[in-house]
C-alpha cells in the first residue's frame, strides 16, 4: 500500500477551497454551482468541485471577455 503524499495537487476541492482558489466569496461560489456555471460532484453528503471545473470556468470567462 502506498502512502499518500501531500505534494500532489488535490483533484476535488471543498466549496470553500474552490472559492478561495477563484478569489471569490463562499456565497458567490454556491451561486455558480446553483446556476451550473461550475460543475460539482457529490460524495455521500459532501459536495466537491473538480479542479478541472474551475479551470473550464476560468477559460470560459477569458474567452468571453476576449470576444466582447
Amino acid at each position: 500500500m502506498s502512502t499518500p503524499t501531500t505534494n500532489q495537487p488535490r483533484t476535488l476541492l471543498t466549496v470553500e477551497q474552490a472559492a478561495h482558489r477563484l478569489a471569490i466569496g463562499r456565497t458567490h461560489m454556491f451561486q455558480l454551482l446553483r446556476t451550473g456555471e461550475v460543475t460539482s460532484v457529490r460524495i455521500g453528503r459532501a459536495r466537491r468541485i473538480p479542479t478541472e471545473a474551475l479551470d473550464a470556468y476560468v477559460d470560459r470567462l477569458t474567452a468571453e471577455q476576449h470576444t466582447a
